[in-house]
């Protein structure tokens, strides 16, 4: 985990975003960093230390001359003893003693005397935003190296203004955290590429629909591999119940047919990953009421169609990605399968697994996959879906290193 061991200090200011910080603390935490709080008056005024300590499992600082707290951390050592300091929410007033250098708080102290990157989530009323002192303290943070994410467009809390000057979410917050904090190499860097994940929903009626047993993790894993080493990753998903990727610009789609011009619409790349259990058939036409049982009757008949081939056609598009990798999800013959499908769907790899029910692997947390090309056959061990995925963004940046 690139946050594991690192440690935040995390400035809390006085906007009404300031309860977005609570999720945003659990967020690190997951990621393994220790957070460290400290609030303005002002962010008092909002949400409480004791919410902020509690999720933190962290005492919250607030007093610049806090005779207690200044005898065993000290502001010096607070601005020193961190990896990065997050300023979140950042409004007007902070930025502007920022940008003059003013320490006449402990947060503006601590900001003024830390030699750590400095990220700044602003957050405040549109116009606020694009006043001209504010635009000229952004420019001048810019300049003094210090990082922002955000502000977001989007309807204001206290009124019925829309505009930019929304806080960022806190897992856009988060991705900006690890992007700053992450020194591994990045191989892929430059590069664009397109995974698609999850099932596919083809609908009977309102309340029906003909789907597979995908739940994503696999897909969703990969794409936030290829975007750790430096991709520019977009993400096509099915219906799933697990969260956006962190770095990853996600798409959500139902049907294949949005799938595929979803897909279509991301070339060129340079990587198409193909993860995506999408339904092979789907109700020639749908119903627009509910099929009731009629008592005495069978069931309905439906008529089905092919669903487009997602893969197929990226395999043998115009704008075809230099790398194309497509899933076999097989409950027998997986490799014969797999290398009938490389054929015929144009890919340069086929990642095979099987996923009979006694395999757990549709759903679960792990796979055992087999990797097909035109170099051989590659049979990895079981291991979680984040490996998988791992090991794979590896096997993919190396083909671009050696091609």
């Amino acid at each position: 985990m690139i946050l594991k061991d690192k440690r935040i200090l995390l400035i809390i200011t006085g906007g009404i975003a300031a309860y977005k910080c609570l999720e945003l603390i659990r967020r690190l935490r997951e990621q393994g960093a220790s957070v460290r709080p400290v609030m303005t008056e002002g962010a008092q005024k909002f949400i409480t230390p004791l919410a902020v300590g509690a999720l933190a499992a962290d005492h919250v600082f607030t007093e610049l001359f806090s005779r207690e707290d200044e005898q065993d951390v000290g502001h010096i050592r607070l601005a020193r003893d961190c990896d990065l300091v997050l300023v979140a929410p950042a409004t007007a007033n902070i930025m502007a003693k920022m940008a003059s250098g003013l320490a006449d708080d402990l947060a503006s102290t601590v900001l003024l005397a830390t030699d750590k990157p400095v990220l700044i989530a602003p957050a405040m009323n549109p116009k606020m935003w694009e006043a001209a002192p504010t635009k000229r303290n952004a420019e001048t943070l810019r300049a003094d190296g210090v990082h922002f994410v955000g502000p977001n467009k989007g309807e204001m809390a206290e009124s019925s203004e829309a505009g930019v000057g929304r806080m960022a979410e806190p897992n856009e917050i988060l991705a900006a955290v690890l992007h700053l904090m992450d020194n591994r190499e990045k191989p892929l860097l430059g590069r664009k590429a397109i995974v698609t994940s999850g099932p596919t929903h083809e609908p009977i009626d309102p309340v029906r629909y003909i789907a597979n047993r995908s739940s994503g993790k696999q897909g969703h894993a990969i794409a936030a591999a290829l975007a750790a080493l430096g991709a520019d990753v977009t993400l096509v998903s099915g219906p799933v119940n697990i969260s956006d990727p962190i770095g990853v610009r996600t798409i959500h789609v139902e049907r294949a047919e949005e799938m595929r011009d979803a897909v279509l619409a991301a070339l060129p790349v340079d990587i198409a990953v193909m993860v995506a259990a999408v339904a092979d058939w789907r109700v020639e036409r749908s119903q627009g009421e509910k099929i009731k049982k009629v008592p005495g009757e069978g069931p309905a008949p439906l008529t089905l169609t092919e669903n487009p081939d997602i893969l197929k056609t990226v395999g043998h598009h115009a704008l075809r990605p230099k790398l194309v990798v497509g899933f076999a999800a097989e409950t027998q013959s997986v490799i014969e399968n797999a290398r009938t499908k490389l054929k015929s769907k144009g890919a340069d790899m086929i990642v095979a697994n099987d996923v009979s029910a006694e395999t757990g692997i549709m759903g679960g947390d792990r796979n055992a996959v087999r990797i097909i090309s035109a170099d051989g056959v590659d049979i990895w061990p079981d291991m979680s879906k984040e490996m998988v995925a791992e090991k794979l963004a590896a096997k993919i940046a190396a083909y671009f290193v050696i091609a």
